[in-house]
Formats: structure tokens, sequence, C-alpha cells
């Protein structure tokens, strides 16, 4: 961990003590079950060094003075403020402005806003168990946040654990979560561990787990190897015309199945213990040398279940498991598919300074180096400073961002909103825009990758990323967001000039590189491959995840930049542009489904989705009084009104594809709804109003929102969070009405 110093903590190996030296600094509370440890949430702090977000516990007082704790880190932590109440907004302008306000003050030094991005359960086992079996030490403080992250996140009633934050209980989220727990000291005696426990066997114990956790138990030895789907690194070796050919995949199933079939191949597991010796006992309905594990390869419970295997796929299973491996399969060919899976690994780690794409797969690569490069290799030391990238401190303890943040994405929303709402031009805010300018300006990518064809990476000169250029995987969203933010606040008088006409055509040009024959945009790249490589999806709990796909979110992201681009530099490309915008638009129009809606897969759902084609369309001046679709669109979305005013859509529509109402409406959701009924000038005001309504009334004194349901999915199935959402999308909401209709009394 960066800047901590690890000979002061108290090293986690199996079980997790608090040291009779730290009582001063770490409290703790005797309740029923079990004694719980808190460390003191006034020592932690959060670094920022352009861009890249770690968080680190001060053990001396000496330390405190030198480094104090600020406003950003008692927000993130959920510690009290004192920040000011701010005189009661009855307009919307003067609740926008409040909003402005009161976010700035957790701006970085930098340039950019931190927050979580959390939501998935899975990802912190992956990385405890990691590192366990790569001997890793843990840091006291760390062991003890996550411990009080999973024990906060228990179900409350079942006491296992889901998918998501919100999600039902699950064999994968309890299996792994119950596991991470017994590696940082639970005690297998603590009642909340022995209710997860029966909530684990009702469900017929970690043989009805999914694939990937079926993956880790095996690693971390707590289970057999034959219980295991294959994945056989070989198939990094097809020639790339073949239909099933790795590079044709989603970016993000390849990088994890990359080092997963490296793993596979080893069947690396860590020596027994007598750790994980109980655990055999604890994960399972019967003793574990009598369960034939191979039976299991296609066991799962149906609340993990979310993509059943195809038929296709258990054949392809069937025949590698009982052909291919025992007969067919030769140590040359293994260690070749293990020499190149490693290399291209390898060649990912380099071209991302081991940020790597994702938290899943730099923990998998980080095992890969392990057993590949040593302990102590450059590699794996790399590695494990880079984890603490992805871990995030909060009031209820330490979790496992879904990235390394969401840098880029925030900063260049707040721009716009900021911008909308009227106010970049108040010398108030002047500072704090043209900060996030610069960030934006330092986080541009100014140079494609190494072996890039090697590499199967898109071209990314001239892209933005999600969250850093360090993690540097273009996206198309990211990339227009960004690039929109710059031309809009660089056409603003008094701004500086800091991304150049140059730099700001290279962007268009990869945009340009990204459409599909659909005429839509995908997330990181083309699509590479036939739907039909769903039909091989061995993820089971996610869908749509084997190939990219095209996104209305996306779409309307490049339409609005390439818009914008074309009033900015007219002749750049003018009929490139013409071409690419006509084939988006005609995507956007297809998409639409019979009732006027969008299906959304960034943000749920029908709400997320709806707001960004209304805005794709009024870019080319479809409205509500001159197209039909986009009546219908609007019909479809205030069908959808509480009668309090508000939105509220559940996280179910994203796993059902059909609108299910959340109970209670959503700041972030009416937002949402009115930013798209506004870009449709939808005519009947008093259904704006009532929604403004709702979002100022729900405002708290000092300018900010509470943090209601989760946002944001991926892959249908599983929810992430994006809590910068409550503050940017009200400031432009409320900024755009004032645009449209004044700037009246509301409240």
């Amino acid at each position: 961990m960066a800047r901590l110093d690890q000979e002061k903590l108290k090293q986690v190996n199996g079980h997790a003590k608090t040291n009779s030296g730290a009582r001063n600094r770490v409290t703790e509370k005797v309740g029923t079950a079990a004694v719980d440890a808190k460390t003191d949430l006034n020592r932690w702090r959060l670094l920022d060094e352009e861009g890249r977000q770690t968080w680190h516990y001060l053990e001396s007082e000496d330390e405190i003075k030198k480094w104090s704790q600020s406003i950003a880190d008692r927000h993130h932590l959920g510690l009290p403020l004192d920040l000011p109440i701010l005189p009661r907004p009855t307009t919307p302008l003067a609740s926008a402005r409040n909003a402005v306000d009161y976010f700035s003050n957790f701006q970085l030094p930098p340039g950019n806003w931190a927050c979580e991005y959390g939501g998935p359960m899975f990802l912190l086992p992956g990385l405890v168990i990691t590192w366990y079996v790569t001997q890793t030490p843990i840091p006291q403080c760390i062991a003890i946040e996550i411990k009080r992250y999973l024990f906060a996140r228990q179900h409350p009633k079942d006491g296992g654990w889901g998918l998501h934050i919100e999600g039902e209980s699950s064999v994968f989220g309890t299996a792994m979560n119950y596991v991470t727990m017994r590696i940082l000291g639970a005690s297998e005696e603590d009642s909340r561990m022995i209710k997860a426990r029966n909530t684990l066997h009702q469900f017929g114990g970690a043989v009805n787990g999914p694939h990937w956790s079926k993956f880790w138990l095996s690693v971390l030895g707590v289970m057999e190897w034959s219980a295991v789907n294959p994945v056989p690194p070989e198939l990094w070796l097809l020639p790339d015309w073949v239909p099933i050919a790795p590079w044709r995949w989603w970016v993000h199933m390849r990088q994890v199945f990359l080092p997963v079939s490296h793993i596979y191949s080893r069947r690396f597991s860590h020596p027994l213990n007598s750790l994980t010796r109980q655990l055999r006992e604890e994960l399972y309905n019967q003793p574990y040398d009598s369960i034939d594990f191979a039976s299991h390869r296609n066991s799962i419970s149906p609340r993990d279940n979310y993509h059943p295997k195809s038929f296709v796929l258990n054949g392809l299973n069937w025949a590698i498991s009982n052909i291919w491996n025992p007969y067919l399969r030769s140590d040359a060919i293994a260690k070749r598919a293990e020499e190149w899976t490693y290399n291209l690994i390898r060649r990912e780690d380099e071209n991302t300074d081991y940020a790597n794409l994702g938290p899943v797969s730099a923990v998998m690569n980080l095992l890969v180096c392990y057993l590949h490069d040593g302990p102590e290799s450059y590699s794996v030391r790399r590695h494990r400073e880079r984890m603490h990238d992805f871990l995030w401190m909060k009031d209820e303890g330490m979790l496992m961002n879904g990235t390394n943040g969401v840098q880029v994405w925030d900063a260049s929303f707040l721009i716009q909103a900021v911008i909308e709402a009227g106010l970049a031009e108040d010398p108030k805010w002047r500072p704090m825009l043209t900060k996030t300018l610069g960030f934006l300006d330092n986080q541009q990518i100014r140079e494609d990758c190494k072996e890039q064809d090697v590499c199967y990476r898109q071209r990314r000169k001239g892209a933005w990323p999600f969250s850093t250029k360090t993690q540097g995987y273009t996206l198309s969203d990211c990339t227009s967001e960004a690039l929109k933010s710059v031309i809009l606040l660089q056409g603003i008088p008094g701004y500086p000039e800091l991304v150049s006409e140059e730099r700001i055509r290279d962007a268009i040009d990869t945009l340009l590189t990204m459409q599909n024959s659909s005429g839509g945009f995908a997330s990181y790249e083309p699509i590479r491959g036939s739907e039909y490589l769903e039909w091989l999806n061995a993820a089971e709990v996610f869908g749509r995840i084997m190939v990219e796909y095209d996104y209305p979110e996306c779409t309307t992201s490049v339409v609005t930049a390439l818009s914008l681009f074309s009033k900015h530099d007219p002749e750049y490309r003018k009929a490139d542009i013409s071409k690419t915008m006509r084939g988006a638009l005609k995507y956007i129009r297809k998409a639409q489904y019979p009732d006027g809606s969008w299906y959304g897969s960034w943000g749920i759902c029908f709400t997320y989705a709806g707001m960004f084609a209304l805005e794709s369309l009024s870019s080319v001046g479809e409205t509500f009084s001159n197209s039909p679709r986009v009546a219908k669109a609007c019909e479809f979305l205030v069908s959808k009104q509480k009668d309090d005013g508000g939105w509220g859509e559940s996280y179910k529509s994203c796993e059902t594809g059909v609108y299910v109402q959340h109970e209670k409406s959503q700041v972030v959701q009416t937002c949402w709804a009115l930013l798209g009924l506004m870009e449709a000038d939808f005519p009947r005001r008093e259904v704006l109003e009532r929604g403004i309504r709702l979002i100022m009334s729900r405002q708290k004194p000092e300018g900010g929102w509470e943090q209601e349901a989760i946002e944001g999915v991926f892959n249908k199935s599983c929810m992430i969070s994006y809590p910068n959402y409550k503050y940017i999308f009200p400031i432009k909401t409320l900024g755009m009405f004032v645009k449209k209709y004044g700037n009246p009394e509301i409240l």
C-alpha cells in the first residue's frame, strides 16, 4: 500500500487480531454474538495523485499533524462537515446554486471529484483470496474495515450476501463473502456467520455456486478443480478468423478469462492449512471427502442462474473435460498456451502500469504473476501496490470499487451541468471549472498502446477513459462527454484553451473508428463477434457479457459530441461525420421499443436510456411537436410519473427488460426523466414543475441530497453506485428548467 508504513501495521494471515498497542485507535463494541473492531475514521486520508485515488490510515500523531483531514475526506467517511446552512431556495436557480456551492467543497487538488464506485459484492472476495494465497500481508486497518463493511452489507433477514448490495442472497455472494470474512478473522461461531452458513446450506452448499465462485474456491483449496467447467488457454491460440476467437469477446470478458484460463491450466490451489481445512467443513452440506466434485460442474442454484448455460456450452464443456483434456491435450500445447496467455497478461500490465482494466482481472493478473514471475518479482510488487487503487473507505467500512474510479466521467458531467445552469461565467465558479478543465486536459490519452494489434486493443489516441489515462482504455461515451465539456468550456470567454484543436481532432478521429455496422456505438470498441457467442457465456450470473452491443446511451454521447464539434470545426471530416450521424440516428430510432421506451444498459434503466435517446433526437431537431416517436417516448415517461411528482424505477427493470416501479421516487431518476422531457420540448409545464418541486423539496439545508437507491448497472444483473449523480444531475436539471421556463418560485 503506497505510503503506508507496513512495519507499523499488524499483519493478517488467516486470522485478524487487534493488538493491544492499537486499542487507542481501534474501538471495540460487544454485541450478542461478536466483538466488532472499528478504526478511528478521523485517521483516514484520501490521496489523489493526478486522479489516482488511494486511502491511507495514519498511525502516529506526527503523521496526523503533517497531513490534516480534508473536508472531502470527511464527506466520504460520513463525518460531520460543519458546513453553513444555506438560504432556503424557493427557485430552481437558487437550488442549483446551493448544490454547486455544496459539491464544490469536495473537489480534489487535481480538479476531479472522488466517490465510491461500489455495489458488486464479488470484488472483495477475489482480492482477499488472492492476498491470502500469494502471502500478501493485509494491514490490520484494512482487514478490520473490510469485515465491518461486509457485516454492514449482510442481508438483514437471512444473513447472506447477494450479487450486489441491493440484491437477494445467492450462493455466489454468500459463499465468497463468508470465505472472505473467515480469512480476515471472523469466527465461525459468530451468530452472523452461523446465519450466513445456514443460508448457504439451504442453497445446497458451495457446490451450487456459479463458475466464478468455483474458480476462486478451487484457488483457495477449499474445492476441487474437477468442479470447475473448463477454460482452456488454448482458446488464445485460435486464429483470428475463427468465430469464437477471444479477440472477438467483450473486453472485460476476455481480460477476465485470460488469467482464469492460465490459472485453470496450472490447477493452482493453496496448500491445505488449518483455516482451509475448517472451511472445507463449513461450506458444504456433507463431508468434503464424500463429495463427487466432478458431478457438480453444472450444479447451480436457481438464485444464481441468471443466464443458464446453453446446450452448446454444455456439450463443449463435456468434450473438453472428457476427451480433450485427458487424451488429446499434450504438454507442449499446454505450455505454449500458458506462455501466450502470460505474454498477453504482461502486455496488459505494461500498457496500464499494472492498473489493469478493472479489479476482477487485476487480482487475477497478480496471481498469474506470482505463479510465473515469483513472489519477489517487480510485477508482483507493482500489482500489490495497485490493489489499493480499487479500495474505497466510507462510513460503513472498506469496499472495492468496480474500477479505479469514475474521475473523467463525473468531471465531464459536472462541467456540463454547471454550464447548463448558467453558472460557468460566474467568477465564483471559474477557478473550480478551470481546475476541472485542467484535469480533463491531463487525462486525455495522447498515444496508442504498444503492440496494439497484438493486444487486440482499440485505437485510443485522443480518447478519454472512464477513470484515468493510466488505466487508458478508450470508451466511446467517456470520450464524447469529455470532448463536449472541453469544447463548451473553452468556448466561454475567459477560460484557457488547454486542449488544442489538434487534440480535439484526435478525439474525433478515434470516435469515427468506433461505429458499428448498425449505425450504433458500443462501449470500448466496435462489435467484433456475433451475439451467438452468448451461447458460450460461462459466467451464468450475468447477461449480455460475451460481446459488445449497441447502446442508446453510448450512441447518444457520440451523436451529441459530433453535433457540437460540427459547429465548432465545421469543415473537418465533414462528410464522415455526417454519414456517421445519419447511421447513429437511424440506430437510435430503430432501438426504440413499441411503447416508446429504450432499454438502458449502464443506468437504471428505461428512464436512463430515455434521457439519452431524447437528447440525441433533439440535437437534430426532433421534438414532441414534430416527431411521433418523440411524442411516444414522452408519453411513456409521463405515464411512469408518481403521485409525488417524481420518478422511481427499480433495478428489476434491468433484469427483466420490463419497467418496474421503485417503491419510492428517486431524485436522480426524476432528473433523468425531466431532462429527457425538456430535451424533447414536452409542452405540459405542470408535469415538469411537479418533478422540479420533488427535487427541490428533498434538498438538504447545506445544498446536497441524501443517497437513495443504487443508480447504475452492467450486464443486466449487477448494480453499481454513482453517488455523485445525486449532485450533478439535479444541477443540470434545475439549470435546464430555468433556461426554458425562467426562474419561478417553486417552493
